[in-house]
């Protein structure tokens, strides 16, 4: 490695794969440029044994970095072997293991804890907050700025995919200038069904039926299907419940406790001040009915995402 007093092992843990994919290519990156041999090992496919060949000293010499993809889902034979290369490390391999989580392989795992290995985590990326400070930091790393307003765009209109998320920031940062707001996030992904989808949640939430129903019809002229209108309504109307009920706090407080991003605490704070326990049961109902509608429970699923967006603007309305 080109730290002499770097570890020879690596650990990489956690689920998310982007993450652990960055992290391995930078351990990589880190080596002692070509003259390192790079094996992997796919889990999969292993055979007894076939560690240890690969750990052994070719007749030219270098160093050799052996990666490990997947420990939680690798064979028995696999981890002895790995056990076995542990207990007598060679100075001139590195080893490289990644474990998305689970107990299999856990005495892989602590032993190379134990052994002094480096740990690089690798978290899930799941709720809104944590796609928050991921685009954030995707952002600082590329000394660029982006706006609360035009994270919330980026992450309703690709947020779905961790994946999706990371070429969207790549995107903006290598094709735009200045500061990315949402305004320049809606240039290159408004069009994105997630995009439309809040659109018409966002309209309708407001008792604006008129505008959600004149979104709607364009999203499906334009072949965005209906569940996922559906589904985004369900999730604005869920986020209202959640902080409604939450009492007092600041929004950064709340948003931890939630799983949500502090910008979507100040927005559902906005709107619930409009909304009663009635409005938002009524309207809760009202998704459900069209939920099932659209699944395949009616004959007309666009008449079932209008009736919902007439049916949730009246009971806010009715506040």
């Amino acid at each position: 490695m080109t730290d002499p007093a770097a570890p020879p092992f690596v650990l990489v843990t956690g689920p998310e794969g982007i993450l652990v994919e960055r992290a391995v290519a930078g351990v990589l990156a880190a080596a002692q440029g070509s003259d390192v041999e790079v094996i992997r090992i796919d889990p999969a496919t292993y055979e007894s044994g076939a560690l240890q060949m690969h750990a052994s000293p070719s007749l030219f010499g270098g160093a050799k970095t052996i990666v490990v993809r997947d420990l939680h889902e690798s064979p028995d034979d696999l981890q002895l072997d790995l056990l076995s290369l542990l207990a007598t490390p060679d100075p001139d391999l590195g080893l490289v293991v990644g474990h998305g989580g689970g107990v299999k392989g856990k005495k892989v795992l602590d032993t190379m804890r134990k052994a002094g290995a480096r740990v690089i985590e690798c978290p899930a990326i799941k709720t809104d907050r944590d796609k928050t400070d991921f685009v954030l930091k995707e952002f600082a790393a590329a000394r660029r700025k982006i706006t609360s307003e035009g994270v919330r765009a980026l992450i309703e209109a690709v947020g779905k995919d961790v994946r999706e998320l990371a070429a969207a920031c790549s995107q903006l940062i290598s094709d735009t200038e200045g500061a990315v707001d949402d305004a320049v996030v809606d240039t290159y992904h408004g069009g994105k069904v997630e995009a439309t989808g809040f659109r018409v949640a966002d309209a309708t939430v407001a008792g604006q039926s008129g505008e959600a129903l004149r979104l709607l019809r364009h999203a499906i002229a334009t072949g965005v299907d209906p569940v996922p209108i559906v589904a985004v309504l369900a999730s604005q109307l869920r986020q209202l419940i959640k902080v409604g009920a939450a009492g007092r706090g600041s929004s950064a407080q709340l948003a931890k406790s939630l799983g949500m991003a502090p910008w979507q605490i100040d927005k559902a704070r906005r709107a619930v001040t409009h909304w009663s326990a009635d409005g938002l049961a009524e309207a809760v109902q009202a998704v459900a009915a069209a939920d099932f509608e659209v699944k395949g429970g009616g004959r007309d699923p666009v008449y079932a995402v209008e009736r919902a967006i007439l049916t949730i603007a009246r009971a806010r309305a009715g506040h």
